[in-house]
């Protein structure tokens, strides 16, 4: 006799009834940098935000901001009093969180309160939320304790990392954005439940198919040329001293030019320092994808990152890396696959590593394909739904 299995007549689906009934309604961002300044963490905040309306949860933003902001924002803002940061006018320093804005946050009753800065105002959002019973997740976007060594202060990074311990582990969860970022972390001794959400790339946008020839003639780049390139906003805690060192090494090469895109208080130095590179300033949209996909190599050798925003569009217009080896690139470069990872003092590797990719056609037609097939896999859609399922874990276990 032949036994059939046979299927029940209705499967339910656990996920997604689990989604329906968990998904937050309303949440509360806190954030250091929202609106006043263009990086990688203002803009995917700003594109979380269009994603949870777009979901139907509504989105209450507390962050600094000044007189006509370069980034159009998006949702609800509550600016927070700020004074520009020592130093570093271009950004923001949250001051406190004023009680009208404590009363805006309670009447707006959010079921899920997420800090991605965990500074003054995030620290006062934290102890509100609690003391209200709110649950609090937070995100890891900057590594602000591997910053202070490059402004001298590197024997407070101890104590940093002692609060860093004491504040996460009053969250429901951290959010990271690659798992060699989580190892550090837990290398670090921080407890929480810490979570992937990773960052994601326009693929369609950052493609191969951008090379444009016009471009590099217009920069005074020849056919034979093969273009290294950085992309980072020009501050010191980018490791620019390893960029200067190796790129004027680089430009002694036949045949090689070497390409800064971007801008801050470092430009004037670094232009002075690098007499024979091209400097193109800040670059956005269709015309930074140009740049990148006209470029052969990409080199990044900063060891502040928590993901590599330019490394993964880098990647998606199918240039080869030679990145620092740090927890925000060791998971999207594979050593010898799709670039090379090198220790952040070594500026000898750096200089080798780039010299055998210029001279190396084949090898650099290779790694770039590789880099594009890893970026295909970062794609944002997929990447704001496995934050929004993280959210609907968290509540699912309250």
């Amino acid at each position: 006799m032949e036994y059939r299995a046979i299927s029940p007549p209705f499967k339910p689906d656990i996920i997604g009834i689990l989604r329906k009934s968990y998904q937050p309604r309303r949440i509360a961002l806190f954030t250091g940098n929202y609106n006043h300044i263009a990086d990688g963490v203002s803009l995917t905040l700003n594109r979380l935000v269009a994603y949870l309306e777009e979901q139907g949860t509504e989105v209450l933003v507390f962050g600094p901001t000044v007189e006509n902001p370069p980034v159009k924002h998006n949702g609800t803002l509550s600016a927070v009093p700020s004074i520009s940061a020592p130093g570093r006018p271009e950004y923001r320093v949250s001051l406190f969180f004023p009680q009208h804005a404590r009363r805006q946050l309670l009447d707006f009753k959010p079921d899920l309160v997420h800090i991605a800065t965990p500074d003054i105002l995030g620290l006062q959002a934290l102890v509100v939320a609690r003391n209200h019973k709110i649950p609090v997740v937070s995100s890891f976007h900057t590594n602000f304790a591997s910053y202070l060594k490059y402004y001298g202060f590197g024997i407070a990074e101890p104590l940093l990392w002692s609060y860093l311990r004491w504040y996460y582990k009053r969250c429901e969860a951290l959010f990271v954005p690659t798992p060699s970022m989580k190892e550090e972390l837990e290398s670090r001794g921080i407890k929480t439940r810490l979570e992937i959400w990773s960052r994601g790339v326009e693929t369609d946008r950052f493609h191969p198919d951008k090379r444009n020839v016009a471009w590099r003639n217009r920069h005074g780049i020849g056919d034979q040329d093969k273009v290294i390139l950085f992309v980072s906003r020009l501050v010191w805690e980018k490791n620019l001293e390893a960029v200067m060192e190796v790129f004027n090494r680089c430009n002694q090469i036949e045949n090689t030019k070497t390409v800064v895109v971007g801008d801050g208080p470092a430009r004037a130095d670094m232009v002075k320092r690098l007499p024979d590179t091209i400097f193109t300033g800040s670059l956005r949209g269709d015309q930074l994808a140009e740049a990148y996909a006209s470029c052969d190599v990409f080199f990044f050798p900063s060891d502040t990152e928590t993901f590599g925003n330019v490394t993964l569009e880098a990647m998606s217009c199918g240039l080869p890396v030679v990145a620092a080896n740090a927890a925000g690139n060791r998971s999207l470069i594979n050593h010898g696959e799709n670039g090379f990872i090198e220790n952040v003092s070594n500026t000898d590797g750096f200089f080798h590593h780039l010299k055998n990719l210029i001279s190396n056609d084949e090898k650099r037609r290779l790694m770039g394909a590789s880099s594009r097939k890893i970026a295909e896999s970062y794609n944002w859609p997929k990447v704001l739904n496995t934050l929004m399922d993280n959210y609907v874990s968290v509540l699912s276990r309250l």
